[in-house]
């Protein structure tokens, strides 16, 4: 069942949506303060559901698990993080993301550790 959303109102700086449809959201992550390494202090999971990033554009380096590994992305390659999977993404500048995701994520769902 397709959500009845204004996109362009629920839009948060650094994050695009592009398409929503049913429980899920393509979106386009774009350079913002919180997806700078100097101001990293927070990663996140998903409880319930899988998140997939794709690199178009610039360079990111994805933060996976507890160990906090530093995954470089490789343009047009599928870096699929599993739900339960603690993650963060730090983007330079000119880098363009997109992301797949459960867009019904919320407190329920979803966890943050701070650093």
């Amino acid at each position: 069942m397709e959500k009845d959303v204004d996109i362009l109102e629920t839009n948060a700086e650094g994050y695009e949506r592009i398409v929503e449809f049913g429980a899920w959201t393509v979106a386009n992550i774009n350079y913002e303060a919180r997806y700078d390494e100097n101001n990293f202090y927070r990663v996140e999971r998903h409880i319930k559901t899988d998140e997939v990033f794709i690199l178009t554009e610039g360079e990111a380096t994805l933060i996976i698990g507890e160990k906090l590994e530093r995954v470089p992305m490789e343009k047009g390659k599928i870096y699929n993080v599993k739900k339960a999977v603690w993650h963060h993404i730090f983007l330079t500048r000119d880098a363009k993301v997109l992301v797949i995701e459960n867009s019904d994520t919320c407190t329920e769902n979803t966890d943050y550790w701070d650093i």
